[in-house]
């Protein structure tokens, strides 16, 4: 092992963040918003909480940050003059440099989501929930997450990965989007190993008939098949004896009633038209167009 390959000379250091030189390529790139909260939480501790890696370059007497580029900009904009860091105290060549770099952003543990739901709702002040710094998409998730069912960190599992043609590759994000809005309860349950099987001989029948041998086409095959059964979902939300929603408070896709997403342009400029005259006339709110279209079913259904 070169010397190059060998345990670092590490020390701490209060710096002035202003003198740090910050690396110029950054593979991390961080969100306007997300920096916000970043530079508000540091604001208000009055110091950074995690502590940046820093190399003394003596060749050249500059001291690079290679991991905290964003938080020494952020207590930079906040204006501290002091700050923690650990100083790697020896020569580097260009490769353990960017090895350092990679390894920092690159080697993290993942948030499993029913702890880190579990934790957010312990924090009753919105100020704390904001310091938290959890986004909108991690909130979302945290909202379909069931408590009471296994979490991941707790199971053993396989990853299947599936891998998508670029034409392909938009449709099949839709219909697993839609595939997941449409079909909402107040419960989750875990899919049982029969489940799997049928996912598999669905599998098989697509390769059969098709004739094709890559499980990405034969799942797009499956799901081409569950687009044209769009209108069967409305169970979900409609009661089929009484024609009347199991919760009429819901919003629902209107796929689940027309069968389908898309319409012929022509069809589609009859639509439009009539819904524009509707919001002109103060016959449906500009906020809920869709409202054009129960009035429209309203009155063919009264004639």
């Amino acid at each position: 092992m070169s010397d190059d390959e060998g345990p670092l000379n590490l020390r701490r250091e209060t710096v002035d963040p202003r003198e740090l030189t910050l690396v110029e390529v950054n593979a991390r790139f961080m969100r306007k918003e997300v920096f916000d909260r970043l530079v508000a939480n540091i604001r208000r501790d009055g110091a950074l909480t995690s502590t940046p890696l820093v190399w003394n370059d003596q060749a050249t007497g500059r001291m690079v940050v290679l991991s905290g580029n964003h938080r020494i900009m952020a207590a930079r904009e906040v204006g501290l003059e002091q700050v923690d860091v650990i100083v790697v105290d020896q020569p580097l060549s260009r490769a353990r440099q960017v090895a350092l770099q990679l390894s920092h952003n690159a080697i993290e543990g993942e948030d499993d989501p029913a702890t880190l739901r579990q934790l957010y709702e312990e924090l009753d002040d919105v100020d704390w929930r904001a310091y938290s710094g959890l986004d909108d998409k991690q909130l979302d998730l945290l909202a379909q997450v069931d408590l009471e069912g296994l979490s991941e960190a707790n199971l053993d599992f396989a990853t299947v990965q599936l891998v998508f043609l670029p034409h392909e590759l938009d449709a099949a994000r839709a219909s697993f989007d839609e595939a997941r809005k449409l079909v909402q309860a107040d419960a989750r349950w875990l899919a049982a190993y029969a489940d799997y099987e049928t996912t598999l001989d669905a599998l098989a029948t697509a390769h059969g008939a098709h004739n094709v041998g890559n499980v990405a086409t034969a799942l797009g095959l499956i799901l081409a098949v569950f687009e044209r059964h769009l209108d069967e979902l409305r169970d979900a939300w409609l009661d089929p004896d009484t024609s009347e929603p199991v919760d009429a408070r819901r919003l629902v896709p209107i796929e689940t009633i027309l069968g389908t997403r898309s319409m012929p342009a022509d069809a589609g400029a009859v639509l439009a038209r009539a819904v524009d005259r509707m919001v002109r006339k103060g016959e449906v709110p500009a906020d809920q167009r869709w409202r054009a279209l129960e009035l429209l079913a309203a009155d063919y259904l009264a004639s």
